[in-house]
């Protein structure tokens, strides 16, 4: 697949800080690419630095506050016309990690893509590495979450700061726990 662009998200499911999406054309070929969750935080950041010096690559950051406004579908489809717009001089066709094309025509997909195909595994570990690292330099600023510990994600640590602390404004409002009773009405899904 000449000049494939590969696309793939990071925090899709948190309970806190931004949505990561990734769009990667590789010009020299890397590796130990992989999907960048079966890849060590070590190997994570190495890669990430290969990876751009070997492409040509757009990240697009959505907020919190961006995903509860708009939807976590939203955000993602806006943030892949973004990377289509931005690399399409780059790339003859563009290939997403997962099972929907969110309704962009131009736009390929197919599940565990990222494990499979370079440029999807390489946009998936620029997505992750730049969204750890957004949520480690964010740590410190929220002290009572440890941040730098889960990410974001709904682990116990982290629903118990929610249920003695509150959210925080990086917290998605929008997803709503079941550990804390909250329900499902008017809003896009319940986790945990």
């Amino acid at each position: 697949m000449k000049n494939l662009c590969g696309i793939d998200e990071a925090g899709r499911g948190p309970l806190a800080g931004p949505l990561v999406v990734a769009g990667v054309v590789l010009f020299d070929e890397i590796s130990g690419l992989n999907d960048s969750k079966k890849l060590s935080e070590k190997k994570r950041e190495k890669l990430f630095d290969e990876i751009l010096e070997k492409s040509k690559n757009h990240i697009v950051f959505k907020s919190a506050k961006e995903i509860d406004e708009f939807g976590i579908s939203a955000c993602l489809k806006s943030s892949i016309l973004e990377i289509m717009q931005n690399l399409e001089k780059f790339s003859d066709s563009f290939l997403m990690d997962g099972n929907t094309n969110f309704g962009i025509q131009t736009l390929q997909k197919e599940v565990k893509a990222d494990a499979k195909i370079p440029s999807v595994s390489a946009a998936s570990i620029l997505a992750k590495v730049s969204r750890d690292r957004f949520m480690d330099s964010i740590s410190n600023k929220y002290p009572n979450y440890d941040f730098n510990k889960h990410k974001g994600y709904g682990t116990k640590s982290h629903i118990e700061a929610i249920k003695k602390f509150g959210r925080s404004d990086i917290h998605r409002f929008t997803f709503k726990l079941k550990a804390l009773g909250e329900s499902e009405f008017g809003v896009q899904k319940t986790l945990f």
